[in-house]
């Protein structure tokens, strides 16, 4: 496992585990990231990730992507 943030671009990986306080795994299973889920990156600018996942579009900063494991 490793996180999200450190996946190269273009790689489609599965979610296996989203760490952080209630409040922050709430938000981000709101955005659609859940366990078991693919997630895409789409692109990397300036530090924030740009992802496919549920077939839309999602900016993250490297600090929330990191509490994601892929």
């Amino acid at each position: 496992m490793m996180p999200l943030a450190m996946a190269n671009v273009g790689d489609v990986n599965i979610i296996r585990k989203i760490t952080g306080r209630d409040e922050v795994r709430q938000r981000l299973a709101e955005l659609g990231f859940v366990v078991g889920e693919p997630v895409t990156v789409v692109s990397e600018l300036g530090g924030n990730l740009i992802l496919s996942v549920k077939e839309s579009r999602v900016a993250l900063d490297k600090t929330m992507a990191m509490r994601i494991m892929v």
